[in-house]
């Protein structure tokens, strides 16, 4: 076999793994159908975006759930290598609340207001106890000059869970694909 043979039978084979299947279009998740979950999971993500963007960082670690949730900001780069050096890194709701609260008290910064466009919402699997869903955003930056900005972009990737009468995060993995980031990486994404 030649070397671009090869090379194009591993990149062929390197694309299909990425590929991954979606849930199917007619399902039922804790009483909900499909068109129901999907409104509810992005219902989810613009409150969570509302969250951030209208700066009430204190309720921002209610989206997650009380115990054993996971919030990581990695970049795109280091998941490719599969390496899981993570910019940010909380696996706990504690964690997130002390975030906010060194963000608020101990950290100085130049204010900055930021806006997320989410698009692209899929629910990939459904499980019985979580939804894995992927999602991709943009979010800009508008400094006090009023310059406005792409701060990042990239996609999210959730598990989430129904849990008392309502959906939470248990993971969010933000994969960023702007690595080279000009500001301190202060509020979430």
């Amino acid at each position: 076999m030649s070397s671009a043979s090869l090379l194009s039978s591993q990149s062929a084979a390197s694309r299909k793994d990425k590929v991954s299947a979606l849930a199917p279009d007619n399902f039922t998740w804790h009483g909900y159908s499909a068109l129901e979950t999907q409104w509810r999971v992005e219902r989810l993500l613009s409150r969570y975006v509302a969250c951030i963007d209208d700066d009430a960082l204190e309720r921002w670690p209610e989206f997650f759930v009380a115990e054993g949730c996971r919030y990581e900001i990695i970049t795109r780069e280091n998941v490719e290598r599969g390496m899981p050096l993570a910019l940010v890194f909380c696996n706990s709701q504690g964690m997130l609340v002390d975030r906010i609260v060194s963000l608020r008290e101990a950290n100085i910064y130049p204010q900055r207001w930021y806006r997320h466009i989410v698009s692209n919402v899929l629910i990939q699997a459904v499980a019985e106890d979580h939804l894995e869903v992927h999602s991709h955003y943009v979010v800009l930056q508008t400094r006090r000059n009023g310059q406005t900005s792409v701060f990042s972009a990239g996609k999210y990737k959730d598990r989430i869970v129904f849990q008392n009468g309502e959906l939470k995060f248990a993971e969010k993995r933000v994969v960023v694909d702007t690595h080279s980031i000009d500001t301190l990486l202060v509020s979430p994404i």
